[in-house]
């Protein structure tokens, strides 16, 4: 699927100005601290309502302020894993899953949540507290809730900060993999030029609210535009 969005938004004394495309390929959504990259995922997903703009998934318009369309987050079939994986430290894992199937009956939603743990290896993981999970684990089943929607899209914001250098390199394989499996489209936000090579993503570059270069990690690596872009790539391609 073909995905492509327009965006203008003034949030607080950010001025969020960008245009993206992209496919199956993931996408890698790097820049500065406060540059507007979470902002732009939650947009995205329907936590903000652009000023103006567009966002497009295949066929469907989700957002067109011209149009006056803007379709609820549920509509819009986005999955998003949040910074920190936004699980609920009070439910079962299997219950976190469930939640995000709010339009289901309980029965049918939990049956669907086991069933998604079941396909990701994770099944053992039904009754346990997201407190007692390894980084590794809650990345998981962050990953299952985001799919309990069927999504269109994927959005990832940081997925694997928050871990140890042994398990950021296996959950990195292990998105990378899954990813290229399912042809799943992606957005990934992250601050390790190790992500962007590993899913050998095509790259923008946010820095204040508006896209200062993108393309291949070779292109960027070889011509950076920015001196952010220079340190990002700095000897990641031999």
């Amino acid at each position: 699927m073909n995905w492509a969005l327009s965006l203008r938004l003034r949030l607080g004394a950010l001025e969020l100005d960008v245009d993206l495309e992209g496919d199956a390929r993931p996408v890698a959504l790097v820049g500065p601290n406060g540059a507007g990259k979470t902002t732009l995922l939650r947009t995205i997903v329907g936590a903000h309502r652009p000023d103006s703009g567009r966002i497009q998934m295949g066929d469907l318009s989700v957002f067109d302020a011209r149009s006056g369309i803007d379709l609820p987050p549920e509509q819009r079939r986005i999955g998003y894993v949040p910074q920190g994986y936004g699980l609920f430290p009070h439910l079962r894992v299997l219950d976190n899953v469930a939640f995000g199937r709010p339009d289901l009956p309980r029965a049918e939603r939990r049956e669907m949540a086991r069933e998604m743990l079941k396909d990701m290896g994770c099944e053992h993981l039904t009754a346990r507290r997201p407190t007692t999970l390894s980084g590794g684990e809650m990345q998981r089943v962050a990953l299952a809730r985001a799919l309990m929607v069927g999504p269109r899209m994927l959005l990832l914001d940081e997925p694997l900060s928050a871990l140890d250098a042994v398990a950021r390199r296996a959950l990195r394989a292990y998105l990378t993999d899954y990813l290229r499996s399912r042809k799943l489209p992606a957005l990934v936000v992250t601050h390790d030029a190790r992500d962007v090579v590993a899913l050998d993503a095509r790259v923008y570059v946010v820095e204040d609210g508006r896209i200062s270069q993108s393309g291949t990690i070779e292109a960027l690596t070889e011509a950076p535009a920015t001196p952010f872009v220079a340190a990002f790539f700095h000897g990641t391609v031999a």
